[in-house]
């Protein structure tokens, strides 16, 4: 069966921009979500394979509907100025990639869509229609699916229905959904429905009666009551909601399914708007220099090759690895010189092998530690004189003349002494993995399960009914309808039961503080027990994958697993750490981790006297600051007061504010403002330091690290307030926290090149924040500890001593 995939084109587009950050080219044209919406629409098209495509557009906020009910609509905001420019910058874009695009004044996207729906009646065709707007639900058949993308904890999720998907639901048909939004009104296009009737109460009435006119054709036979008394009194506007909510299906516009073909084979002008855009990551998809057909060749056996042939051509680029002849015809055609290797054939390997290492020759590669791992599959390895594309296009957001663009930006440094020699590093730490004591994660297991089950009945008990606890829906009508706890937060799609808001409850509910212990049980059960042992090999170790290219301040992530997340504020959290253990007997584990390395160089670069004598003194700077702060002295200072001050400090450094401070620390936001102004007197060089980065980042567009780093920050360019105060914090943020993950890195190189040199067993095997593992052959132990103390401690120069502590233990919990 053939199938037309139609998309509600602003619906899309205005989920796309509130979605991402703001995004702008060199010349300040806002691209956020025009990006947003191709890349969304590619994803549809590589997982629907439709062979017709059609975006809709809304033309006018006057519609026949606002000549209905001039009331229409008429409370929504007027869309944010860095969006309405996309609107038409979209459709050029769809319109250079011949994508059809339907639109009439007078006529909304859901009625365009309606009426293509009727009028395309092949029953060979299937339709897809993608929207945020759940009116098109009146749409569904069994031919017909709607698709609803939905934001759930940072994912995005589809809810997709064909008409049975939504009597299974909702207990409704399609049509009958038009009667619902009739009663209960749509308050986002301001339709009035009828007053006192929600979502539950217009499911029922529908459910029964069917319609809305067989409801007030036996409205007689109701029982006296509130509901019926409404009813009657808006029953005028029950009809005159029903026919806003209903899509028009007879719009006429033409409509003949050869319009909807579309080809998405690269063109020069589709290549050209998308480098205009600056959408460096589609451009792979539409680049046209992979269609020229390549030039004859020939085939020159590798052994047969002379010093003096590569010498003939060696060239600006010098050699690149290729791993098939598509490849290799596209380098032919640029007139570079190529060689291909049979890797069945023993001598041609050697050949390459020999080749690779030898670093008297750069290697040009795109994502090195990858094919690393990908030469180590076949026995191969690569030599360190490298070029990695992948990580300079990372560092400076380009993907032209990256080395001159490297200078340009003076990260040459950070590029070459951190970067790529740490792709290495990380490569290597891969490979060693870490240890896990399987029967002890079982045991843990077994424990979890318990506590899951136990927390489990004890929620039933008190609600007095069993339901879905990981259910939000059913969480949230237990608690704020059952048991009356009154909800402080309610959405689209019912009451909120995120942890911020049971946070809140916890204190005065003892149910909820039983709700958020399973919900800790069940976290703990799924990431770390069944997600440890889903990646465990057979050798009990676990390969984590290292990534340098993820966050924009330079931290490392990690995934399949997470090591960076591991919880430790709870001791059961903790505990997880028992079960990372050294290779054998003959290893300990060492951890190395600096102190307070986020306030030291806060301390360096901010230049502050005050901050810098209290590191050089060795004082306990959250006390310190309690006594500045509050005024008394040191000897006086109680636990509660350095814990105050500890959180201004870290606040510090994460730009925070007085009502996030208040929050934290569970006081009013007048004191906590006090504090953050106490704060500053006390260290007013880093008031300046920090206003100095606004500053600089507001003219700039961007902040950097000591090693220059760099981040932009568009969304101080933003009109709305509240994203360019978000914008200010990252501009303060990004050179501490940039700079601190830049020293670790160096830290790492540092230490791996100092075991490699000494030829040691120990292995450098996790970094997690500001820390370093080790796996630690005992006899090395000694050394090894003095390497990192050093090698830590002077990784770079931030103008205030680095402080390193080294703990021992034969897991990670009794190391750390």
């Amino acid at each position: 069966m053939r199938k037309l995939l139609l998309i509600d084109g602003l619906s899309i587009l205005n989920r796309a921009f509130y979605a991402l950050p703001i995004m702008t080219t060199k010349e300040g044209i806002y691209t956020n979500a025009v990006y947003g919406f191709i890349k969304t629409m590619l994803s549809l098209i590589d997982n629907e394979n439709p062979d017709f495509l059609g975006v809709a557009f809304d033309v006018s906020k006057i519609t026949f509907r606002t000549n209905i009910a001039s009331y229409y609509k008429e409370t929504r905001k007027d869309s944010p100025e860095e969006f309405k420019p996309q609107i038409q910058l979209l459709k050029d874009v769809l319109d250079t990639m011949n994508i059809y695009r339907i639109e009439k004044v007078g006529f909304e996207a859901d009625d365009l869509i309606g009426t293509i729906s009727k009028k395309i009646t092949s029953e060979d065709i299937q339709m897809v229609i993608v929207s945020g707007d759940k009116d098109l639900l009146q749409l569904a058949t069994d031919r017909i699916q709607i698709q609803i993308p939905k934001t759930k904890n940072k994912t995005t999720i589809v809810e997709s229905y064909f008409e049975q998907d939504i009597i299974n639901t909702f207990g409704i048909t399609p049509k009958e959904f038009i009667d619902m939004k009739g009663l209960m009104g749509d308050p986002s296009d301001n339709i009035k429905g009828v007053p006192s009737i929600g979502e539950k109460t217009a499911l029922k009435l529908i459910s029964e009666y069917k319609s809305i006119e067989n409801l007030y054709d036996k409205i007689d036979n109701m029982k006296k009551s509130k509901l019926k008394e409404s009813l009657i009194l808006y029953k005028e506007q029950a009809f005159e909601s029903k026919l806003l909510a209903t899509i028009d299906c007879n719009v006429d516009i033409e409509v003949n399914i050869e319009n909807f073909h579309y080809d998405l084979t690269p063109t020069t002008q589709v290549e050209q708007i998308l480098n205009k855009l600056e959408f460096k990551s589609l451009l792979d998809r539409f680049s046209t220099k992979y269609l020229e057909p390549a030039k004859v060749f020939e085939t020159i056996h590798p052994t047969k090759l002379s010093e003096k042939m590569l010498d003939q051509y060696e060239c600006e680029i010098s050699y690149e690895i290729i791993y098939n002849l598509f490849e290799l015809k596209i380098l032919i055609q640029n007139q570079n010189f190529a060689v291909t290797f049979n890797l069945d054939n023993s001598i041609e390997k050697i050949a390459l092998s020999e080749f690779l290492l030898n670093d008297d020759y750069m290697k040009i590669v795109y994502d090195s530690k990858k094919i690393r791992h990908e030469l180590k599959d076949i026995g191969l390895k690569l030599g360190e004189n490298v070029f990695d594309e992948f990580l300079a296009e990372y560092l400076t957001g380009e993907q032209d003349d990256l080395r001159q663009t490297l200078d340009d930006f003076h990260m040459s440094k950070l590029f070459y002494d951190v970067e790529q020699p740490l792709a290495k590093v990380l490569f290597d730490m891969e490979v060693e993995g870490i240890k896990i004591n399987l029967s002890q994660l079982k045991q843990y297991g077994q424990k979890i399960m318990k506590f899951i089950e136990e927390e489990e009945q004890q929620v039933y008990k008190m609600a007095g009914e069993k339901f879905n606890i990981n259910s939000s829906k059913q969480l949230g009508k237990v608690l704020f309808e059952k048991m009356n706890i009154p909800p402080l937060k309610k959405t689209k799609t019912g009451y909120s039961t995120a942890l911020d808001v049971l946070d809140k409850l916890k204190p005065n509910y003892p149910v909820v503080e039983r709700v958020l212990k399973y919900r800790q049980y069940t976290k703990l059960n799924s990431t770390y027990v069944i997600g440890l042992e889903k990646v465990l090999t057979k050798n009990h170790k676990i390969h984590s994958t290292f990534t340098q290219t993820v966050t924009t301040t330079g931290r490392l992530s990690s995934t399949e697993p997470n090591l960076q997340n591991i919880p430790i504020r709870t001791e059961l959290g903790h505990e997880i750490r028992k079960f990372f253990i050294p290779r054998s007997d003959e290893y300990i584990f060492l951890d190395a981790d600096y102190s307070q390395i986020e306030l030291r160089v806060l301390a360096g670069l901010s230049k502050d006297e005050t901050l810098i004598n209290a590191f050089k003194s060795n004082q306990d700077i959250h006390t310190l600051t309690a006594s500045q702060v509050f005024n008394i002295p040191l000897e006086e200072v109680t636990s509660e007061q350095r814990y105050k001050a500890k959180a201004v400090n870290f606040g510090i450094v994460y730009g925070i504010g007085a009502f996030s401070l208040a929050e934290d620390i569970q006081t009013s936001v007048q004191e906590a403002q006090q504090y953050i102004d106490n704060y500053f007197k006390t260290y007013p060089k880093v008031k300046i330091y920090l206003d100095n980065l606004i500053q600089s980042a507001m003219e700039k567009g961007y902040s950097t690290t000591i090693l220059n780093r760099r981040r932009e920050i568009l969304e101080l360019r933003s009109s709305n307030f509240n994203t360019r105060e978000f914008g200010k914090r990252i501009a303060m943020n990004t050179p501490i926290q940039g700079t601190s993950a830049d020293i670790i890195k160096i830290a790492m190189i540092r230490v791996h090149k100092k075991f490699k040199q000494n030829n040691f067993k120990s292995k450098l095997i996790l970094t997690v924040h500001d820390e370093l593992l080790i796996d630690t052959f005992i006899p090395e132990k000694n050394q090894v500890k003095e390497i990192l103390q050093y090698e830590m401690e002077n990784a770079l120069d931030i103008g205030v001593d680095l402080k390193v502590e080294i703990k021992e233990g034969k897991n990670w919990y009794d190391a750390k």
